[in-house]
């Protein structure tokens, strides 16, 4: 494993508090979502949306659907990463850039197609599964890219999702996930809390 991806997972924190006399510029936020994207994704389905709330009175917003928690605020930036819902419907879109750079051919997209509307359509417990597990791993990358580009993140589940949902105008396909604060942290926040030895998560057979 690389060094500095070693260093990065194990200095990463849950940052709380934030130095809010900072900027991110949108070149910045474009970053992180870009690699974010890169994420995996069951069929490539790609089903994610992401919401970089910046603005005073966008965090207003926010913060008080996330039952006011400060760091909203001074964080440079918190994302609201939602996973999409019914992703199969848009899945031919998705992979057509694969067919175009020749990775796969237009009979293997649409046999992808058919098998992700068997298992996904009238399935709504299968695709919000799968919206969170979308989410989720795009969270995930988003905080490692943010550690490498020497950013603090702290992500969120303290938060009502309907009022996010309306506060934002959400559509009824994009569920809000998780909130992912991001910026430059204050001196005050905690070191990385100790995890469970490897002997007590881990069963190899």
């Amino acid at each position: 494993m690389s060094d500095s991806i070693k260093t990065l997972i194990e200095s990463r924190v849950s940052t709380g508090l934030y130095d809010s006399s900072h900027t991110l510029s949108d070149d910045v936020v474009n970053e992180l979502v870009r690699l974010a994207t890169r994420a995996p994704s069951a069929y490539n389905l790609q089903n994610w949306r992401f919401i970089a709330v910046r603005s005073a009175q966008a965090k207003a917003r926010l913060k008080s659907a996330a039952y006011d928690q400060p760091q909203i605020m001074d964080a440079q930036v918190t994302f609201i990463v939602c996973g999409r819902l019914a992703a199969h419907e848009g899945l031919a879109e998705a992979l057509q850039p694969s067919v175009d750079a020749g990775i796969f051919d237009q009979a293997m997209l649409e046999g992808w197609v058919a098998a992700a509307a068997a298992g996904h359509e009238n399935n709504p417990n299968k695709q919000r599964d799968e919206a969170f597990r979308s989410a989720s791993l795009a969270a995930m990358t988003l905080m490692l890219a943010a550690e490498g580009m020497g950013l603090s993140t702290g992500p969120m589940s303290g938060f009502d999702p309907l009022a996010v949902s309306e506060a934002f105008g959400l559509d009824e396909k994009d569920l809000p996930v998780m909130l992912i604060t991001a910026g430059y942290a204050a001196d005050e926040n905690w070191p990385q809390k100790p995890r469970k030895p490897v002997e007590q998560v881990l069963e190899i057979v």
